[in-house]
């Protein structure tokens, strides 16, 4: 049997699959759907990924992501931990929620973009309980599923914080009625003519034109054996951490030693910048800034809602950014 490949890369795009372990609902109710997505919102906040398209099941969940830092191991330990551990405490169960790891595939974003968010959005239908209804009968129990991000593709006053529409939908003429329209037709030919992306995934892993699988091939897999390649390191083109601290420096006037002396928000922007332009991760911002891996989720955390409300500290980080960036 193939094993499935674990490629993480900077902009990388998955198919993320996850389901209950021995097939058992990971959802009993609506509040556990809502605290779900209150969760995934948080995750994608704080690991700075994207969402395209969600659907939630009875018994598992489909994601479409992008990982602009390459972290998706991170990322879904994070969300995944967290959502077991609310299920587990209002359900007053123990044990796993989840049936072994989640699934991920590589997505060719040029080419399967907007095929794999189609395939999310159908999800609802294959059901056994809806193979044999009409055309009609699926578009309709479609519309009316409330667990999916598909309502925000065909009505923008339905759309959620946290979902990306406009890239999927760029491929349709753009966010616009037209382009909405447009996505919505492609939607309904596929119920009539069945979409199905199995058959096309290479070692269960890509998914994707020749042209892509022969990058993935060359860059990730040529010399790999058990152990990640380092080539996977190589391509991690982020500013040296160096360069950051340097810039905060010239911004604010704080050295190293004073960030890493304050409580305050210079700090949370110094691990905010290390993460997201520099790319370390949580543990590495800890051990530079002398503080424990946790804190560090915590206090980004905590500067994004004080960026809500202090136009100051929105214009100092708006400066920073520009400056990181250059």
């Amino acid at each position: 049997m193939v094993r499935p490949l674990r490629l993480q890369y900077p902009n990388a795009v998955y198919h993320v699959t996850c389901r209950g372990n021995e097939q058992k609902d990971i959802f009993r109710d609506n509040g556990d759907r809502k605290r779900f997505l209150q969760y995934l919102d948080q995750s994608l906040s704080t690991y700075t990924v994207k969402l395209y398209s969600y659907v939630l099941m009875s018994n598992h969940f489909h994601l479409l992501l992008e990982t602009p830092l390459g972290n998706l191991g991170e990322f879904m330990r994070h969300f995944n931990i967290s959502y077991t551990g609310y299920f587990n405490r209002r359900h007053r169960r123990v044990g796993h929620l989840y049936q072994g790891r989640y699934k991920s595939i590589v997505v060719d974003k040029d080419a399967y973009l907007s095929v794999v968010s189609r395939y999310i959005h159908l999800n609802p239908i294959r059901t056994r309980s809806l193979v044999k209804a009409s055309p009609r009968e699926k578009i309709h129990y479609l519309n009316y599923y409330p667990w999916s991000s598909l309502h925000g593709y065909l009505e923008k006053r339905k759309r959620e914080p946290f979902i990306e529409y406009g890239v999927v939908l760029g491929e349709y003429g753009g966010d616009t009625g037209r382009g909405r329209r447009a996505y919505q037709k492609a939607l309904y030919a596929d119920i009539a003519g069945g979409l199905e992306i199995k058959g096309k995934i290479i070692g269960q892993s890509l998914l994707g034109g020749e042209e892509f699988i022969t990058w993935v091939s060359r860059t990730f897999l040529k010399g790999k054996q058990d152990r990640e390649s380092s080539s996977l390191r190589e391509i991690r083109k982020y500013r040296a951490k160096e360069t950051i601290l340097d810039v905060i420096k010239g911004v604010t006037g704080k050295t190293i030693e004073e960030i890493r002396e304050e409580k305050g928000a210079v700090r949370q922007m110094a691990m905010e910048f290390l993460y997201r332009v520099g790319g370390l991760k949580g543990h590495e911002i800890g051990k530079l800034l002398g503080i424990g891996y946790t804190s560090v989720s915590q206090e980004r955390r905590r500067l994004k809602e004080r960026l809500r409300n202090d136009r100051n500290l929105q214009a100092l980080f708006t400066r920073l950014n520009a400056k990181c960036n250059e």
